[in-house]
């Protein structure tokens, strides 16, 4: 074996920036830049998009769990390579529109993909970190996360992050974060609501799978519709929010599933889904 040909099989291959696993229905998707982070980079958000897109046609997949690897869940986006671009002839601004229209592009994936998602949070979720965890349906956090925007620290208002924060805690609540750039705990973060539950240091990967295994027994169907129904409901007034669910209930009552688990309700026993 020549040395050159030795060299080149020493050096490992690249680490991908998002793994995924498989635990029965349950897809985990894993942050993969820990010397990073878990910052958003271009290829992160572009891997991210990428699975949501598989995940979103592939029936045997029934909920998502999204964790991190490293000691941080996600410090937003990687300002380093942003920064980088301020030498192109428009400053950065081409590049700056295209990341940050792609990173919204793909949180807004999290929210109309078919399956539940659900993170599991360790370390810090910061800016858009943090609207990473605000864009997922549920979330559970080690007792030691923290949750922050703190663009206004930097000049940088977290605009992007506001939209997804704002929709999951009430408006005094998202502006303290957003005005202040305080970082808050994990315990405070259940508190407003903008996660689900708080699980011991380490536990938290184990505990949101275990939330995806409840959800995931249910019928995909049902999940499917309920998911859309809820996010589309809550853009509406009042009366077409209820006009909306109620068309929405009917059809869902004329689906075998419906038919299934009434019947196993009333006939006390346990419904056997066929996901229709």
């Amino acid at each position: 074996m020549s040395t050159q040909t030795a060299t080149a099989r020493s050096v490992a291959a690249p680490t991908s920036v998002l793994t995924r696993e498989r635990d029965a229905g349950i897809a985990i998707l894993v942050l993969n830049r820990p010397q990073a982070r878990n910052s958003l980079s271009e290829s992160l958000i572009g891997a991210l998009s990428a699975a949501f897109t598989e995940i979103a046609d592939d029936r045997t997949v029934r909920a998502v769990v999204l964790a991190a690897n490293g000691p941080a869940f996600c410090a937003g986006h990687d300002l380093k390579e942003l920064t980088a671009r301020r030498s192109d002839a428009d400053g950065g601004r081409g590049h700056f529109r295209h990341v940050i229209s792609a990173s919204s592009a793909m949180m807004q994936q999290i929210v109309t993909l078919p399956q539940p998602v659900i993170a599991a949070v360790q370390g810090v979720a910061s800016a858009a970190g943090c609207q990473l965890v605000a864009s997922c349906d549920l979330a559970v956090a080690s007792s030691d996360a923290k949750f922050v925007t703190p663009g206004v620290d930097i000049g940088l208002f977290c605009s992007t992050p506001m939209v997804a924060l704002s929709r999951n805690v009430a408006r005094k609540h998202a502006m303290e974060m957003l005005l202040t750039g305080d970082m808050i705990s994990a315990e405070r973060a259940a508190a407003i609501g903008l996660i689900n539950r708080v699980a011991m240091p380490g536990e938290e990967r184990k505990a949101a799978l275990k939330l995806a295994k409840k959800v995931a027994s249910k019928s995909s169907y049902v999940l499917k519709i309920g998911k859309q129904a809820f996010y589309r409901q809550a853009e509406l007034g009042l009366a077409d929010a209820y006009k909306y669910a109620s068309e929405v209930m009917t059809g869902n009552m004329m689906m075998r599933d419906a038919e299934e688990g009434i019947g196993a309700f009333i006939e006390k026993r346990d419904p056997k889904w066929e996901d229709r």
